[in-house]
């Protein structure tokens, strides 16, 4: 039968709960007026069961009945999607998911934009959609499952909804709906848990009275429920409707109901009821889904007549909060007495509805299971599911919990880091993080993204246990519960011969293709290979012997892993593929018959885990369903949401393929990949209970203490913008500083305080006294101040006035706040600082330069009176130098960076002396006399010259993502002056070096700098945008000043083999032709000893090779550029000279399409009149692979990308005809026939997203 699935988006849906008139229970035909309820009513009401459902035969004869218009194979449906505004919600009743009757009331809201509503729908029209179609069959309701089949509803955007219809397509799906589970019980909040309003109606008592204990026992995390709404005035209806909320998963859902207009295929009018289910409809959060199925129903108010039903399966969002159908039925089948749908002009809509536990809102793992789950990094759902199995094998993680971490680095031990995922998986209340297992293992944060598969990943990770666990109390814990024992042997059938090894196994891989169920997997596992015929058994001295091949089993493990392989490599796609066939196993198997002798306890075994994969190779998702306790109750663990579920959603829904037994939420992609048994005689042993006194105390402890720094770390990130940050700097910071100022920003060893802004200057005071152990009185605060002039020099704190400020008052919302902090010397008398009067004193800092070295070194600070004189600061300097009293030393003011001047008055006072005298003023000092012999002389000359130094950093433009090295250099060096120091630093020759500039805006060398650059290091890094300056440079094997008269081609070079390629570098002549190109080329590669050692160039274009340019040609005609690019291969001895008969054809290898070839294309001689075999057996000679794979070739001439396939028979000879250059009309230039060579490519595939797949691994 036909069917329309749409949605309407009602995210601006509001209505408000209010009271029903009417209300009627389940299989009840009549409606039932409130005020007329009564206890006996009410009580009849629970006690009436729904009526038992016809077979599903007569379901469907009856709804074809129903709609003859509509049948099963209609090509074209109409679907309409609008958005629309709810005023109005008559009558509710809901049902919980046991069919008990749990009603509610609604109240009728404000209808005040009916009419706007009304021309909105009439401006937006009717949305077509052809050749869109579906099925649905009617309902049998069986006690714990009902057997459907469902429609596929897909979601549409409201935007460009005709274009999108275009593009769906609808198929049928047959379910089998989960059974009903058991879920904790809770009490709703007052007035009702659905969130409905059960106020008093018409003076009565309160309708919840009437379905209090109902209502009391009911769980609004429950998986499932039915509920029902009454549409009253049905045939006056024009806007949409949404019932009271129903909880389901804790989410609210609600029935919407609208009357919808569309077009027929003869392009009629037409009415129809659209039927919608809503979740979550007026949470305004973007972050949650929940996945469901539904189904549908119009009930009937014939009595013994089956509802009229849809099946819906949804992922529900925050942008496609309902899902249903526009044209649930006809508006004259709904109101057509003659139906039964329709009483007293109302209608009765009821929903089944089946949901998982959402994401992304607060679903209480913790609170409905009993356990928690693990977050997702971005991809790490595999490495969830395969934790969580660990986690449960309870034996496993106590052996963790005891191997010894105390002095393990807590960042980089895997161990320790598995020891704090399962103590929080076992004490949290909320989901774990794996970021610092993650990092444990050496991983980068792309390798979080990188899908992996979880067997791969086990046994890594297994590996990594057994390892670290040597030498501990609980070695070999992994081996005792992981490892069993299987025998391979090769049996002799003619002589009494046997070959047998021991193997040990952690997995067992299942070959699952055309296997039925577990069993035949096991079977076909054990089960013997022939050797006979050419694969024939090398018995030593008895020869070659017939044989059979085979394995069994000796041991199994406790705890047996058993890898589905459901990826194997497909030959017609040449490529891995996921295999969904259907796949049958138990909850108990014996494996019994499969060993090789009998085992003191039977083997078998009890179903824990089943690791399900959703998707294909390329990616997809992993979950696992436990069972905890191995008492088959299990939870279905996805990421951070655990839930409840039952043993059918665990175990039969994840066999794979379609079946009609199959439910409708599961999709054909998602079936089991990995299961874990666990042997019965070990189950008490293995799922032991793992208590608080198995985890050694130390352990505990130390990830108390984590977790209490990782509370103070996050307290101290939630109240950051309470705090700032004051950097100190004592004077020994100053010490070694070469610089201009005191000090470098960027290298200054602070010590770092956090303080409240709104703390005192003096409570800083308190708190550098006592960090520094300093009394308060031998501390002086002196924050750095920017000037004017770009320095940053100390300014005065005022004792009287500033103290008793808010810090980040004083710092003037400076953040972080640098200062310098005096404090008495050490080796001082002084019990306080000397006081310091600003109006009179002035803070200055020296320091001094030696010329010979040239170094800067610091000399302390000095408070001086304003009005003293310069020249009583020279036996203060030599004393601070250590130079005699009486040396004559020259005084110089560090203005600002480039400005040092000198002080030629030393008997005026600083005040007028200095330029605009200030607290942080720096002298400069050194020896009067002689210094001309020196580079930098004076101080003037040095700081002018740091004034030019930059930080350049060369990187070797031959190494892809070289770091480099950094050098201080001078802006005004000339080209051979750096060319000197780069060298020097390289260890080699200037003049074997050359230099690129970096590109503009790509961190990508450009042109080559010539080494005659008559301009300086400031004209070649000028342009660089980032602060750090960049140049290229590579290594040279001739001289720079050679090169440059050379012109650099890159060629490949191939061997005789033909099985590598290698790119060189040339650097023949630049007025040179191709001769002294081969020429150059002789003295880089090495030619075979008996080979004619004669070079030849190719062209080579898309893997096809074609007559390179003569050997006169200029090398400025040589130009690679896109797909070509030349070759240079010695020419063979047989191709030096050509008979009579005999022609060079160009050969490449391709796949299926001339245009897709690949490897390495070479030159080959062909003979006119030669038999075909026999120039094959001469192509196998030259190509060198194995005469079986050779016999796949298929042989093609390719003229003018057509392919013409030779006939392999002993009859045909070549005809040199048939590789003469061609000619057409298109083309002036001839078409070269080449030989192809059709076969599979087996070389490596180089992926796009190589890196995305690359093996996982545990580095630390």
């Amino acid at each position: 039968m036909a069917a329309e699935i749409g949605r309407t988006a009602s995210k601006h849906l509001s209505s408000e709960c209010g009271k029903a008139t009417s209300l009627s229970s389940p299989g009840s035909d009549v409606s039932l007026d409130s005020s007329r309820v009564t206890p006996e009513t009410e009580q009849q009401q629970r006690q009436s069961p729904p009526p038992p459902p016809p077979p599903p035969q007569q379901q469907q004869q009856q709804q074809q009945q129903q709609h003859p218009q509509q049948d099963r194979t209609s090509s074209a449906t109409i679907r309409q999607i609008r958005k629309v505004r709810v005023n109005t919600t008559p009558r509710a009743t809901t049902l919980p998911c046991r069919n008990r009757p749990l009603l509610a009331t609604a109240q009728p809201a404000a209808d005040n934009n009916q009419q706007q509503q009304q021309q909105q729908q009439q401006q937006q029209g009717p949305i077509n959609a052809d050749n869109v179609t579906s099925t649905a069959e009617a309902v049998t309701e069986v006690p714990g499952a009902i057997k459907t089949t469902i429609n596929i509803g897909f979601a549409m955007n409201h935007v460009n909804d005709q274009e999108n219809l275009k593009q769906l397509s609808l198929a049928p799906v047959q379910v089998n709906e989960v059974e009903e589970m058991d879920t904790q019980e809770e009490t709703p909040n007052d007035g009702g848990g659905d969130g409905t309003d059960n106020r008093p109606i018409n003076g009565e008592p309160e309708l919840a009275c009437i379905v209090q204990d109902q209502e009391m026992e009911e769980d609004e995390a429950r998986s499932e429920a039915t509920f029902r709404y009454t549409v009253e005035n049905i045939s006056k209806m024009k806007d949409s409707q949404l019932s009271p909320a129903c909880y389901v998963r804790n989410l609210p859902w609600k029935i919407m109901v609208m009357p919808r207009s569309s077009q027929t295929q003869e392009r009629q009018p037409q009415r129809s009821l659209g039927f919608f289910l809503q979740c979550n409809g007026e949470s305004e959060s973007t972050s949650w889904s929940c996945y469901a199925v539904a189904e549908l129903r119009l009930l009937s108010c014939k009595e013994g007549q089956e509802p009229f039903s849809r099946k819906i399966q949804h992922l529900f969002y925050s942008k496609e909060n309902d899902w249903g159908f526009s044209h649930f039925m006809t508006w004259q089948d709904v109101l057509d007495p003659d139906r039964g749908f329709i009483k007293d002009d109302s209608i009765t809509l009821e929903v089944h509805v089946v949901a998982d536990a959402p994401h992304g809102v607060s679903w209480d793992s913790k609170k409905h299971t009993g356990y928690v789950g693990l977050k997702n990094q971005g991809a790490t759902c595999y490495m969830n599911s395969l934790l969580q199995t660990l986690y449960f094998t309870n034996q496993l993680r106590k052996a963790v919990y005891k191997m010894p971490t105390e002095s393990d680095d807590s960042s980089k031990s895997v161990a320790l880091a598995l020891q704090r995922v399962f103590h929080e998986l076992q004490f949290s209340d909320k989901p774990v993080g794996t970021k610092k297992l993650t990092k444990s293992f050496g991983w980068e944060t792309l390798d979080s993204f990188m899908q992996h598969d979880v067997q791969e990943f086990l046994r890594v990770l297994l590996d990594k246990l057994e390892s670290k666990m040597k030498g501990t109390c609980v070695e070999g814990t992994v081996p005792k519960l992981f490892e069993g024992k299987m025998v391979s042997f090769i049996k002799c059938k003619n002589i009494d011969y046997k070959s047998t090894r021991v193997e040990t196994f952690y997995d067992i891989q299942l070959n699952i293709k055309g296997k039925k169920n577990i069993y035949e997997s096991f079977s076909d596992y054990v089960s013997t290979e022939s050797l006979d015929g050419d694969n024939k058994y090398d018995a030593g001295e008895h020869g070659l012997q017939e044989a059979e091949k085979g394995v069994i089993f000796s041991s199994f493990p406790p705890v047996l892993h058993l890898h589905l392989m459901r990826f194997q490599y497909d030959p017609v796609t040449d490529c891995s593929v996921k295999f969904n066939d259907r796949f049958e196993f138990y909850e108990k198997i014996s494996l019994g018959k499969y060993l090789q002798n009998k085992e003191a306890t039977s083997a078998d075994y009890t179903l824990h885990a089943v690791l399900v994969h959703s998707g294909d190779n390329h990616g997809g998702h992993y979950v696992v369903f436990i069972n905890p306790a191995g008492d088959g109750k299990w939870c279905k663990f996805d990421d951070d949401v655990v839930s409840r579920c039952t043993k059918q959603e665990a175990i039969e829904h994840n066999y794979g393929g379609q079946d009609e037994d199959m439910s409708m939420a599961v999709k054909h992609c998602t079936n089991a990949y990995m299961l874990v048994y666990i042997r019965n005689s070990e189950l008490e042993n293995v799922l032991q209970e793992v208590k608080e006194e198995d985890i050694p105390q130390e352990l505990v402890e130390r990830l108390q203490e984590e977790k209490r720094l990782e509370q103070i770390r996050r307290k101290e990130r939630t109240e950051a913008y309470l705090y700032m940050t004051v950097n100190v700097l004592l004077e020994d910071s100053f010490d070694g500083h070469q610089g201009n100022d005191l000090y470098d920003p960027e290298h200054a060893l602070y010590r770092v305080f956090r303080v409240r802004k709104q703390a005192t200057v003096h409570e800083f005071l308190e708190l550098l006294s006592d960090s520094l152990k300093y009394p308060i009185e031998q501390i002086r605060i002196w924050p750095f101040s920017q000037r004017s002039n770009q320095t940053c020099r100390p300014t005065l704190i005022e004792p009287d006035a500033d103290l008793q400020k808010p810090i980040i008052d004083c710092a003037e919302n400076h953040n972080p706040w640098n200062v310098f902090v005096e404090l008495v010397p050490p080796d001082s008398d002084m019990t306080a600082l000397p006081p310091f009067d600003k109006d009179t004193d002035v803070l200055l800092f020296f320091k001094l330069y030696d010329p010979k070295n040239k170094k800067i070194h610091y000399c302390g600070h000095h408070y001086m009176p304003v009005v003293a004189k310069v020249q009583e600061l020279i036996p203060i300097l030599n004393e601070r130098a250590g130079f005699p009293p009486d040396t004559e030393l020259a005084l110089y003011e560090e203005i600002k960076p480039n400005l040092v001047e000198k002080i030629d008055n030393l008997t005026e006072p600083l005040e007028k002396v200095l330029e605009e005298l200030m607290d942080g003023d720096i002298i400069v000092f050194q020896k009067e006399g002689d210094n001309e012999i020196h580079e930098l002389p004076t101080c003037r000359e040095y700081f002018k010259d740091l004034f030019y130094r930059v930080e350049v950093t060369f990187c070797d433009k031959t190494i892809p993502n070289d770091p480099g090295f950094t050098m201080e250099l001078s802006l005004r060096m000339t080209y051979d002056q750096m060319a000197k120091a780069v060298a020097q630093r390289v260890g080699t020759d200037p003049y074997l070096l050359q230099f690129f500039k970096c590109q503009n805006y790509k961190d990508s060398p450009g042109h080559p700098l010539k080494c005659t650059f008559e301009g300086t290091l400031k004209e070649l890094v000028s342009y660089c945008k980032s602060k750090v300056k960049k140049l290229f440079y590579q290594q040279l094997s001739i001289r720079v000043n050679e090169l440059e008269n050379k012109k650099q081609f890159k060629c490949i070079w191939v061997g005789p083999s033909l099985k590598e390629e290698k790119e060189i570098i040339l650097y023949p002549n630049k007025n040179g032709t191709v001769a002294t190109l081969l020429e150059e080329a002789k003295k880089q590669v090495e030619l075979s000893e008996n080979g004619s050692g004669k070079l030849r160039i190719l062209e080579i274009n898309c893997n096809k090779l074609l007559p390179g340019p003569g050997d006169d040609v200029p090398l400025d005609n040589l130009n690679s550029s896109g797909t070509k690019l030349y070759r240079i291969e010695e020419i063979p001895n047989d191709e030096l000279n050509l008979a009579e008969g005999e022609l060079l054809v160009p050969v490449a290898h391709f796949h299926k399409d001339v245009f897709s070839t690949f490897g390495i294309p070479f030159f080959f001689k062909i003979k006119n009149g030669e038999p075909f075999p026999k120039m094959k057996d001469r192509l196998l000679k030259k190509l060198g692979v194995q005469e079986k794979e050779f016999e796949k070739f298929k042989f093609a001439v390719v003229t003018m990308g057509k392919p013409q396939f030779i006939i392999d028979s002993p009859d045909y000879c070549i005809k040199l005809d048939d590789f003469l250059p061609k000619y057409s009309n298109q083309s002036t230039s001839p078409h070269r026939p080449w030989l192809g060579l059709e076969h599979v490519n087996k070389a490596p595939k180089r992926s796009r997203i190589n890196y995305l797949e690359k093996a996982i691994k545990i580095y630390n």
